[in-house]
C-alpha cells in the first residue's frame, strides 16, 4: 500500500488546497467568511478522504463521499466566480483541479468496488 501522500490524487488535492487558499485570501472580507472559509475547510476534508480511502478495507464510502465533496468545491467555487470575487483565469485553474480529482476518484472507486476485500491482510497470496 502507497502513503496517501504519494497518491497521484492526494497530490493534486494538495495543489488544489494551495490554490484555493491564496485565492481567498483576496476576496472581499463579508464573501471570505460566508464562503471562502467553507472552501478552504471542504478542501482539507477532501485530503483526509483520500487518506481514509487509501486505508479503507472498503474504500467506496470514502471514495464517494470525496466525490461528492469535489462538487461542493465546485459549487461554491463557481459561487465566488458568479460573484465577481474570483478571476475567470483562477476559476478556471480550480475546475481543472477539481475535476481532475473526480476522475482520479471515480477511477478508484471503481477499481475498488470490482476488487474483493481481503479483510485488511496486505498478504494476498
Amino acid at each position: 500500500m502507497a502513503l496517501h501522500t504519494e497518491l497521484d490524487v492526494y497530490k493534486t488535492g494538495y495543489d488544489l488546497l494551495k490554490k484555493v487558499t491564496a485565492t481567498v485570501k483576496n476576496m472581499e472580507r463579508s464573501l471570505k467568511r460566508l464562503i471562502g472559509e467553507d472552501i478552504v475547510d471542504e478542501t482539507k476534508k477532501l485530503l483526509i478522504l483520500v487518506y481514509r480511502a487509501n486505508v479503507a478495507d472498503d474504500k467506496v464510502p470514502h471514495l464517494s463521499l470525496l466525490i461528492e465533496r469535489v462538487k461542493l468545491v465546485e459549487l461554491l467555487f463557481r459561487l465566488a466566480w458568479d460573484s465577481n470575487e474570483i478571476s475567470d483565469r483562477q476559476y478556471y485553474a480550480v475546475i481543472r483541479l477539481t475535476e481532475s480529482i473526480g476522475k482520479q476518484a471515480v477511477r478508484w472507486r471503481e477499481w475498488s468496488a470490482q476488487r474483493p476485500s481481503h479483510g485488511g491482510s496486505r498478504c494476498h497470496d
